[in-house]
């Protein structure tokens, strides 16, 4: 898997959306989620590589696995709700892509709160 594969499936996909827009714009939609799946899988590997090095390091930086979790979550609710925007906004319902931007960041603020009070907690430790 390269970028020149993802772009060809991309082109592909969006050429057969435009086609396909003007005689069944349902069928359109369902393409442009079939397509996003199909690209979303193919990056998925090097998504799998990425974290097993974060987990190597943050073993050698000896920094909690909660954190990293916590981390990855964040990460993983930015490229979902980001991906789902997309296919809303690909239908043409903006408000509902803004809506699940918006409970995304409600999330990450949630997941992030533990990690802010763990670095103040930090900072303050060294204060004398």
């Amino acid at each position: 898997m390269d970028i020149l594969q993802v772009s060809g499936i991309a082109l592909t996909g969006a050429v057969l959306a435009v086609v396909l827009k003007q005689k069944s714009p349902p069928m359109a939609v369902l393409l442009s989620i079939t397509v996003g799946i199909i690209i979303f899988l193919l990056v998925l590997g090097k998504i799998g590589a990425i974290v097993d090095i974060l987990r190597q390091l943050s073993e050698r930086a000896d920094i909690s696995s909660i954190y990293l979790g916590t981390l990855l979550k964040i990460i993983g609710i930015a490229y979902i709700a980001d991906f789902i925007a997309q296919i809303c906004r690909d239908a043409d319902q903006g408000a509902f892509a803004t809506k699940v931007e918006l409970a995304a960041k409600v999330m990450v603020l949630v997941l992030a709160v533990p990690i802010m009070v763990a670095v103040l907690q930090a900072l303050l430790r060294l204060i004398p």
